[in-house]
């Protein structure tokens, strides 16, 4: 049976330690694997972050009738129908595919948002350029999830959680990211109330140049060059 081992550090960060899901992030922190393994793997954490996220949706009794006519219970998910999947371009693409298999009806938004390296000065303060924003109305019965792979200093994504802000208040905002830094989580997890972070890893240093180590590199070069 597939299970997931699954560890909980406070109420709203979640840190997914499945080995399969190590064995894919070690592959990809690999210097050594190319372009397209490199996405691929992206897809499959994409994809292995959505079952987790799922985990913790609220469940409804179902009961249907199998083709013996005879009735078996199940569940249903609601919210898994009511989700809107922002993805950060570019870097996010391969990782919003990933999680599209698991939420195939979810309404999509779109934020193009680069960091300023030229005028990184250390920290966690980035200036950040965003380019083109299109996201939905956002009702209070939906659940955004922000796809992005890399939260090293938090900077790109407390500029989406302010689009966000501008088009509704959902009852849930979920970060799906696949290595964070420490002091980029609780920056983002005291800014608001309702975020939480599902990640596959917790680096904790940052280099001089804003960059995780010992991080994957940069994530959108090293899916499309």
């Amino acid at each position: 049976m597939f299970y997931v081992v699954f560890v909980n550090i406070g109420s709203r960060l979640h840190v997914v330690n499945h080995p399969y899901a190590q064995m894919v992030l070690t592959k990809i922190r690999d210097k050594n694997t190319g372009q397209i393994e490199f996405r691929k793997g992206l897809v499959k954490l994409g994809r292995l972050l959505g079952f987790e996220i799922v985990r913790t949706f609220e469940t409804k009794r179902r009961v249907v009738v199998t083709p013996l006519d005879k009735p078996a219970e199940g569940i249903d998910i609601p919210d898994a129908d009511n989700v809107v999947l922002i993805t950060v371009l570019r870097a996010a693409m391969p990782l919003t595919e990933g999680l599209l298999k698991v939420f195939p009806n979810a309404r999509q938004g779109i934020v193009s948002a680069r960091r300023v390296e030229e005028t990184y000065r250390g920290g966690l303060n980035f200036d950040v350029e965003v380019s083109y924003v299109k996201i939905p109305a956002i009702s209070e019965n939906e659940v955004v999830i922000v796809a992005d792979p890399m939260l090293a200093t938090g900077s790109t994504v407390l500029r989406v959680l302010g689009e966000i802000a501008k088009r509704g208040r959902p009852k849930r905002i979920i970060l799906a990211t696949i290595i964070s830094t420490e002091q980029a989580i609780e920056r983002i997890l005291k800014h608001d109330d309702k975020v939480e972070v599902f990640t596959v890893a917790v680096d904790k240093e940052l280099n001089e140049h804003g960059f995780i180590v010992p991080g994957l590199g940069d994530a959108g070069e090293r899916s499309f060059g």
